[in-house]
């Protein structure tokens, strides 16, 4: 089936309204949305929205779990010519207000359950005029709009001179400094990752994606805008389910899912509590994962557990959507190798450079800049930030080639693939010696009681640092610091071992499911050193 030419991604609920609108476009537990019902929706949100004086460009904030909403407000704001800007629903309220107001939201789309916080958040209105998705008797200092008014409003009008070029959405990452940066993707570049991703997995109108990651997390992009360019089912997964992965594997096997995507983490939980065995999840033939490296030896169990499935690693930091993907071939034959990032996506070149920024020769170790069509615009309200992130290369036309710098380091391996090697700015200077906490990392996950690993710096108060790690057993081991250190001493050198080592239960963990080593830096306490 031919697929209309299309610039928008909102256009992609609309086409398959058209051709199939009965078809489910979005489940969450036991209620769905077919794609005639989620265009209609959305239509009329929209035109609430125009309503209420939105206009091109504008930012319009979705601060609510992850449900049908958030289909319905992230298609809807798009369709009004802004941009939607998913606020994490755990995040403290001092943080919400600084996105708001770094933001300019005016207009928010929430749900009941999160009255009481808006009541603290709204104290200070930071501009908010109005919240959609709240009864009006809630009393908030703001107009509140119900949904069942939403749904009797007209659907929006046609011809909001909108173009790819146009922003989409801004994704709020945590900044170097502690500030949260905006991070602005356009229809353009939001719809170079999705195609590539529907052209590169098969994706069909038969699949059913799993939408793991919260709205803020760039993860969650894939699971709504591939899914539907593709016509296929996006499932929502229950945030309460994360926590158990019995009831997670459940309702992987009931919902019939053909397309997994997720960060490691919730992988390696599937596996280590999932029951997996007693499944039947022969109908998965696609899981991704990105978000941060996964532990080979993991890996490797999680594909034994599921050998009918293909596995992909699909790299790229907030600003560039995917950019690098790496098909695993079968199951890893060394157990403690890490798992190459591949190679450039469709219609994105890759550059690897030294730290004067001259390209590297393959093989040789150096940061990595990518340019394409999958890459962001910019850092809102932040022009000198964005400025420092591109790199830009004389072209032979006499033009400008423009590379964002990634601050990963990689190199190229024989077979064209790219090794990832850590952070540019993972590397530390300790005892005179410039370490790479990355290493220390696959050090010690090859552990064979090492569950989950993380090093990190700790200010020596003499202009250097001190590396502290800590580890999580494997269920049932006991690890001693002083077993963990001798391990380290016959992969190490001695400058890079740990001067303090922790063995804990487990790890904080921010919003998206990544260990927190901020947080582990600020808990860093006196220990007892091994």
């Amino acid at each position: 089936m031919g697929r209309t030419a299309r610039f928008l991604l909102s256009h992609a609920i609309d086409d398959w309204a058209e051709r199939t609108p009965d078809q489910e476009a979005v489940r969450f537990e036991s209620a769905s949305l077919s794609y005639a019902e989620l265009a209609r929706k959305s239509s009329q949100l929209a035109g609430l929205l125009t309503e209420s004086g939105v206009q091109r460009g504008d930012r319009v904030g979705i601060y609510m779990n992850k449900a049908l909403g958030s289909a319905i407000g992230l298609y809807g704001i798009m369709k009004a010519g802004a941009a939607y800007v998913p606020l994490d629903p755990l995040a403290p309220v001092d943080r919400l207000r600084f996105v708001i107001g770094d933001c300019g939201i005016r207009h928010l789309i929430s749900q009941p359950e999160k009255v009481e916080t808006l009541r603290e958040i709204l104290m200070d209105p930071q501009g908010v005029h109005s919240v959609i998705g709240i009864p009006e008797e809630a009393g908030l200092p703001a107009e509140t709009v119900a949904w069942e008014t939403v749904f009797s409003m007209p659907e929006a009008a046609g011809g909001r001179a909108v173009i790819e070029q146009d922003l989409a959405y801004i994704l709020y990452t945590s900044g170097s400094t502690g500030v949260p940066k905006g991070i602005m993707h356009t229809h353009r570049s939001g719809l170079s990752f999705a195609e590539w991703s529907v052209a590169t997995y098969g994706l069909r109108p038969e699949d059913r994606l799993s939408s793991h990651a919260p709205l803020h997390f760039d993860l969650s992009t894939f699971d709504f805008f591939a899914g539907a360019i593709a016509g296929a089912t996006t499932v929502i997964i229950p945030e309460a389910l994360t926590k158990f992965p019995a009831s997670l594997s459940k309702l992987m096997q009931d919902a019939k899912l053909t397309v997994w995507y997720s960060v490691p983490f919730a992988l390696i939980q599937l596996l280590l509590h999932g029951n997996l065995a007693a499944r039947e999840l022969g109908s998965l033939r696609w899981i991704l994962f990105a978000g941060e490296p996964f532990p080979t030896k993991h890996l490797c169990a999680v594909m034994s557990a599921l050998p009918l499935a293909r596995f992909s690693n699909l790299y790229g930091p907030t600003e560039t959507n995917v950019c690098t993907y790496y098909h695993l071939p079968g199951l890893p034959e060394d157990a403690e190798a890490p798992i190459p990032i591949g190679r450039p996506c469709a219609n994105v070149e890759a550059l690897v450079v030294d730290g004067d920024s001259r390209p590297v020769v393959a093989g040789e170790t150096g940061e990595l800049l990518i340019r394409g069509g999958v890459v962001m615009n910019g850092y809102w309200g932040q022009p000198d930030k964005t400025e420092r992130g591109f790199y830009r290369r004389k072209s032979p036309a006499d033009t400008q080639d423009v590379f964002y710098r990634t601050g990963d380091l990689v190199r190229e391996l024989p077979s064209g693939d790219f090794a990832y090697l850590g952070r540019k700015d993972r590397q530390v200077k300790t005892r005179g010696y410039r370490v790479e906490l990355d290493e220390i990392e696959v050090a010690l996950l090859s552990h064979a009681g090492v569950e989950e690993a993380a090093a990190y710096p700790i200010p020596d108060g003499q202009g250097s640092n001190l590396i502290e790690a800590a580890v999580v057993p494997k269920a049932g081991v006991h690890l001693t610091p002083h077993q963990v250190i001798e391990h380290l001493a016959g992969r190490l050198p001695p400058y890079a071992i740990p001067s303090r080592l922790v063995v804990t239960d487990g790890f904080p963990r921010t919003s998206t499911g990544k260990i927190d080593r901020r947080a582990l830096q600020s808990q860093a306490a006196p220990v007892a050193s091994v």
